[in-house]
């Protein structure tokens, strides 16, 4: 599709945008009574912005306009964080992760698959060459390190050989063949063109050779007008007045390669043309401000320090009118401390009646939405879309070239900050002589913030450092300590997988059983959703990350087989994150409790110097295992378990690092530490019937097997009920051999080949899947869902009571 297109893509999905922020305010931002409604309106806030999310990421993703991507990126990135702000009050709502969608769904007439969570392909695009560099050089070191084995180079046999050389040979043989003939041929038609030469031709065979030829001429002509007629106005092709564009600006348009914003400065010409003009404005305006203060204050003012901005704080912070209030305010706060003193010595002196006993403060009951930090991004990119975008005439922008003036804004803001750290020099000597002839004042300014004493006299404690926030290797370089934690298995590397291969469909039945009360378990679709929204999209976009509701820790528990090591890679794979594993096999490489807090330092380090990172801990239920510790083994999993809140508490906002742990048996586990380590539990469930026919079909395929009427995939579907995707693929590995592929052809496969494999598997046992669901009821958002279900019975028991003494 053209440029055009997704322009147009962009200009309405940012009307249907502006209605959406229109709706929240007259409906989201207004305390709500009826919970069933406030969910209701949630849960359709969240489709529409999903909506919205998946056009502006494709909308992003095929505009080659860099400034036109830019603007798309910030309004993208507000509405990545207003879909997980939604996702945390709908979840504060229900107390639960999985939310019923279906009536939502009929009502705006939309499908499962509408609520699947787009990934942007900008996450790895933006970042493509560092991340191959990257994977190249840990691929290096762990071949060098001996972790990886180099495929073998396989000599080829001498009959191997002899059918080479015999390819080689025949080809060589009738390429000369036909050189062979087409030398004939000219030489053939060459012979004839004389005779017909010698001989002439008669006047109405060269008559009608003219004509032939005309009329061809003529009609290709005319059609090639035709279509260069219909190419410019689909917009394909220039118009006739840029006809004369450049043959290498045409290849560029063609292969996608837009001119990049950052080849275009105008700072050096900004300097010369606006500098002067800046920098007295500048100082004109300091100084009136100066002199206003003066006449207010009866003094000249402390300049600000550079650390508080400079002059950048006069203008931002206070004006003359504010220091009065402030003064009135710092009076007001004196007399009310001399006030209070006089109170208590009345106190001392004398007996103090009690005071009445005051009512209960009414409590506002009604849901409010939380504060956003998105809602003002979506506006302002609303706003800029108004402004810059929205009537410009796209017809002519046929080259997507950078737009001037919108870098001269830019970088006017750049060169303003650069000159008023010339002018606040300038101006700091200037007040300083002022004060000196006008007011006597002596000596430097005294420095803000030094010798800071508190009320009692004594000097504010520090703030404690931990462990792991202090730099415990200052002398090495970010590369070293890369290579040291990839030689020592610490880092890994990622498999290609994406979060789309995690197949599974939706499970109507669900939805049947929570109307029936039951604890609402996650299906496989879900779990994609939730793995997107709380890894995928934070680790991919910094503005994301540091603005919307931080979830630091995320864990992955489920039976054996169910793709929670798949997940892990795929969040790595659609971010381009860095892989660190703790698993209990790397912990006992680092001994002691200072070995674990060194090990836990590099990986903090490097993870967050080369973010976006995921720390993986396998097996985390032996990390918080119950009892105590036997052997070194157990001593070293205690010590990382009390070690891991410390890690936590070192990430910010601003660091894109994710802790991912992964449980087949997480109720042998601590239940206290580990719900305090795992912010966000998934439940990952055994697949369904849907599921589990559709990973037959995609294995046999991928694997190279022919499926025929002989293969029943509905009864392998059924008869692996109880079973995990790890078994269908195991299964799948262990019938297709190379030998069996060879025999296909005349012994096609067949459903008993299958089953007999299948049946040397153990099953996901009912009384294993009961222990899970046991478990996560146990867990804050399980008990959370159980107090809010009682209290629910408790209400309608309370109603039924109330209407039947009415009847009576």
């Amino acid at each position: 599709m053209s440029q055009a297109t997704y322009i147009k893509m962009w200009a309405d999905t940012q009307r249907e945008l502006d209605t959406m922020l229109q709706r929240e305010r007259e409906e989201l931002l207004q305390p709500q009574e009826d919970r069933g409604k406030v969910m209701k309106m949630l849960a359709t806030a969240y489709v529409q912005y999903l909506e919205i999310f998946r056009k502006l990421e494709e909308a992003h993703d095929h505009l080659i306009h860099q400034q036109k991507r830019a603007a798309v990126r910030q309004v993208l990135d507000g509405v990545m964080g207003r879909i997980l702000e939604i996702k945390k009050e709908m979840v504060a709502l229900e107390n639960s992760e999985c939310h019923s969608m279906d009536g939502i769904l009929m009502e705006l007439q939309r499908v499962p698959e509408d609520i699947e969570i787009p990934i942007p392909k900008y996450f790895i695009k933006e970042n493509l060459g560092i991340l191959q560099d990257r994977e190249k050089y840990l691929y290096e070191t762990l071949l060098n390190a001996g972790l990886l084995e180099q495929e073998p180079v396989t000599a080829m046999t001498l009959e191997e050989a002899i059918k080479v050389i015999q390819v080689a040979e025949r080809a060589r043989q009738g390429r000369a063949r036909a050189a062979f003939m087409k030398r004939i041929y000219l030489e053939e038609k060459r012979q004839s063109k004389k005779e017909e030469k010698e001989t002439g031709k008669s006047p109405d065979d060269a008559a009608t050779c003219i004509q032939k030829v005309w009329r061809g001429h003529s009609q290709r002509k005319k059609t090639e007008k035709l279509r260069e007629e219909e190419m410019i106005f689909l917009g394909m092709s220039l118009p006739p007045d840029l006809e004369a564009m450049s043959i290498l600006q045409k290849e560029n348009v063609l292969q996608g390669e837009a001119q990049e914003r950052e080849d275009f400065s105008f700072r050096h010409e900004l300097k010369i043309t606006e500098g002067p003009h800046i920098k007295e404005t500048l100082q004109d305006q300091i100084t009136q401000c100066f002199l206003e203060c003066r006449h207010i204050t009866g003094r000249f003012p402390d300049y600000p320090p550079e650390k508080t901005g400079g002059s950048q704080a006069i203008f931002i912070e206070k004006h003359p009118e504010q220091v009065l209030e402030e003064l009135a305010a710092k009076k007001a706060e004196a007399e009310k401390k001399e006030k209070e003193k006089n109170e208590k010595k009345d106190k001392e002196t004398a007996k103090v009646k009690k005071p009445p006993k005051v009512g209960k403060p009414v409590v506002d009951e009604r849901w409010k939405i939380g504060p956003s930090n998105f809602l003002l991004m979506l506006e302002e990119g609303s706003s800029q879309y108004r402004v810059f975008w929205e009537n410009r005439d796209n017809r002519l922008d046929f080259l997507q070239d950078h737009d001037p003036e919108l870098i001269k804004g830019e970088e006017r803001k750049e060169v303003e900050e650069e000159i008023r750290v010339q002018v606040d020099e300038v101006m700091r000597e200037k007040l300083l002589r002022v004060k000196q002839a006008v007011d006597g004042e002596t000596g430097p300014q005294g420095k803000a913030g030094k010798d800071k004493v508190t009320a009692g006299g004594k000097t504010p404690a520090k703030k404690k450092i931990s462990e792991l926030e202090r730099d415990l290797t200052p002398e090495r370089t970010i590369d070293s300590l890369y290579q040291e934690l990839a030689e020592e298995g610490l880092l890994m590397q990622v498999k290609n997988v994406n979060l789309s291969d995690y197949i599974g469909y939706y499970d109507c039945l669900r939805n049947v059983l929570r109307e029936t009360g039951a604890q609402p378990m996650p299906s496989i679709p879900e779990v994609r959703q939730l793995v997107a929204l709380y890894g995928i999209l934070p680790l991919g976009s910094q503005t994301v990350h540091e603005n919307a509701p931080l979830v630091k820790s995320l864990l992955l528990a489920g039976p054996a087989g169910v793709g929670k090591k798949m997940l892990v890679h795929a969040i790595c794979t659609e971010t381009g994150a860095n892989l660190f594993s703790l698993t209990p096999s790397n912990v006992g490489k680092y001994p002691g409790r200072d070995g674990l807090i060194m090990m836990l330092h590099m990986i903090l380090k490097v993870g967050k110097e080369l973010q976006p990172s995921v720390v993986w801990i396998g097996d985390t239920e032996r990390v918080f295992s119950k009892g105590a510790p036997k052997g070194e083994e157990e001593v070293n999993f205690k010590r990382l378990a009390k070690l891991l809140p410390q890690f936590l508490r070192a990430l910010k906002p601003k660091d894109r690092v994710l802790l991912v742990g992964t449980s087949s048996r997480p109720f042998n586990a601590n239940l206290g530490p580990f719900c305090k380590v795992y912010q966000k539990i998934i439940l990952i469930p055994k697949p369904d019937y849907l599921t589990r026919f559709a990973l037959w079909k995609h294995y046999i395929l991928q694997h190279g097997g022919t499926l025929t009427r002989l293969v029943n995939l509905n009864c392998l579907a059924q008869v692996s009920d109880g079973f995990t995707q790890g078994h269908v693929v195991d299964v799948v590995h262990t019938v297709l051999t190379e030998l069996r592929l060879l025999q296909m052809a005349r012994k096609p496969l067949r459903t008993a080949e299958f089953v007999t494999s299948l049946a040397r598997h153990d099953p996901v046992y009912k009384e294993e899947e009961e222990a899970f669901q046991a478990w996560y009821a146990k867990t804050p958002l399980g008990k959370a869902w159980s107090t809010a279900q009682a209290a629910k019975e408790e209400g309608k028991e309370k109603g039924k009571k109330g209407k039947g003494k009415g009847k009576k």
